[in-house]
């Protein structure tokens, strides 16, 4: 049962995740911000993790209070849906190409959270949407769900085509590293016994 509820509730926003580690990828997302609701349609699709958010945030000042707040959700969902991490695959990458972008990812799932964010993105906005929340997006995300997570765009000039290859990277990257290992299916993947 690797499914997880997750209510986050502040004086900017109302987030509420649920997920289910053993999904299919089916997503209904609806945080406010119609790019944002875009990119995380393609890490539930990707990941096949079943992910359905709703976000109430304090958008007439920006979206930057939303976007962190889903990404600490999410890694907190994760967390949860996780458990001990008892036969997990623990490591995920991915190679990915997109038009103009490539996108590299590596992750563990090792509760030592660290980003390595290697991305440029030409233009500030894409519609309406700031360029810099993807980042801070990563940053909750690794941060609360106890990932270290690198990405680097080797190649790239569309903004549009970076963030969701980034995004669809980080996604199959995930859904490599939360999959049961069937060899070692009843073992923590760790030297040290816990994770």
């Amino acid at each position: 049962m690797r499914k997880a509820t997750i209510t986050r509730e502040t004086a900017e926003t109302k987030i509420n995740v649920t997920i289910d580690l053993d999904g299919s990828g089916s997503y209904d997302n609806q945080t406010g911000v119609g790019f944002f609701d875009h990119m995380l349609d393609q890490l539930s699709r990707h990941s096949l993790i079943d992910m359905t958010i709703r976000a109430d945030g304090d958008l007439h000042i920006d979206d930057h209070h939303t976007v962190e707040d889903t990404g600490i959700a999410i890694g907190q969902a994760l967390v949860a849906a996780l458990g001990d991490k008892k036969g997990i695959r623990r490591y995920g990458s991915c190679l990915l190409a997109m038009d103009d972008a490539l996108v590299r990812t590596a992750l563990d799932l090792s509760a030592r959270p660290f980003l390595v964010w290697n991305v440029d993105l030409p233009s500030p906005k894409i519609g309406s949407f700031d360029t810099e929340l993807v980042r801070e997006f990563f940053q909750a995300l690794s941060t609360h769900g106890g990932i270290t997570l690198h990405v680097d765009a080797l190649h790239g000039i569309n903004s549009h085509h970076i963030t969701e290859a980034a995004f669809k990277s980080v996604a199959r990257a995930l859904r490599e590293a939360v999959e049961t290992d069937p060899r070692k299916a009843d073992a923590i993947p760790s030297t040290k016994g816990m994770l």
